[in-house]
Formats: structure tokens, C-alpha cells, sequence
């Protein structure tokens, strides 16, 4: 063979070898960037001893339940029930209820936010109970208090009745 020959051939292997190798490579796709596998831990969920430790030490009254179908241990909370109920003062006009309602509801938001009270609502008929809000304070005096700071209680239009009430913690409604 003829070094022309030999020289071509030489040529065309690298060439198929290059060819070879280019095609053998992942395609980089344009503005692709590698992302890092970001692992979130689940924030540890205290122990039952240390939230009833948190609970009795900030005043609350507790007792454990054990579930006899699960064997876990439930811890019950002393909460307090109030009852608004219908209130001997209630000539205010339209516009003076429109406003106290307002204000009431204004109130039981904010007990909510600051964590005083978990669930609030009215009840669906007319009668002369017209609501609950559950307070979650360590005391009945404490829970009477913030209840009777609502707009609708001071104007007379609603009355608080307060009953201790107990629930497990953290029990979610249905």
C-alpha cells in the first residue's frame, strides 16, 4: 500500500474514532443545572413525658389515659367551655350590632392567634345559647377574663358561662 493510502486511512480512523467518542457522550441540555438532593428532616416530635412537663410547669392540669385498644398513652387537658349565651341587653340598633359583631369577631380572632382559645363558633338554632369558644389557659379565672374582654359581653348583649372541660392533647376534630 501506498504511504497515500496509509495516510488516508490513518485520516479516516481518527476521524470514525472521534465520531465515535462524541457519540458516545451524554447530550448537555442548554440551562440545565444539576440540582443537589436537599434531604428535609421531620422536626422531632417531643416526647409525651415533655409536653406534659411543658403543660404542668406553665400551669396546666393534666392526666394520662392509656387507649386500651392501642396501649398509647394519651395525655388530657383541662380546657374551659364557654358558653355565650343570650344576654339581657339587647336593644342595640342594626348598625350598633352590625359593629359589635365586628368587634366580637374581631376578639375571638385574636384569642385564637395568641393561642387562648383553639375553636370558636355559634350554634345553629336561636336559642338562648348562642355560641362556644374552648380557651386553652391554665385557669378558669384566666379563661372567665379573656371571655369577658369580648365587645358583646361588655355591652351586655351576650353572658359568659365557663365549665372546665377536659380533651385529649392535640386530637384534631372530625
Amino acid at each position: 500500500m501506498s504511504i497515500l493510502h496509509s495516510s488516508f486511512f490513518l485520516k479516516i480512523s481518527i476521524v470514525a474514532i472521534v465520531l465515535l467518542l462524541i457519540s458516545c457522550q451524554k447530550p448537555v441540555k442548554e440551562n440545565s443545572v444539576t440540582k443537589p438532593k436537599v434531604t428535609v428532616e421531620e422536626p422531632k416530635k417531643p416526647s409525651i413525658k415533655a409536653i406534659k412537663e411543658k403543660l404542668q410547669k406553665e400551669g396546666f392540669k393534666t392526666f394520662d389515659y392509656i387507649d386500651e385498644e392501642s396501649g398509647d398513652t394519651v395525655i388530657m387537658q383541662q380546657y374551659f367551655i364557654a358558653f355565650l349565651k343570650r344576654g339581657s341587653n339587647r336593644s342595640q340598633n342594626k348598625e350598633e350590632t352590625d359593629s359589635l359583631q365586628k368587634l366580637h369577631l374581631g376578639h375571638l380572632g385574636r384569642m385564637y392567634k395568641e393561642g387562648y382559645a383553639d375553636i370558636s363558633g355559634p350554634f345553629g338554632d336561636d336559642g338562648d345559647i348562642r355560641g362556644i369558644t374552648i380557651y386553652n389557659t391554665p385557669t378558669q379565672k384566666m379563661a372567665d377574663s379573656l371571655a369577658n374582654m369580648d365587645p358583646m359581653v361588655k355591652a351586655g348583649r351576650l353572658i359568659i358561662e365557663i365549665h372546665p372541660w377536659w380533651a385529649a392533647k392535640g386530637f384534631p376534630l372530625r
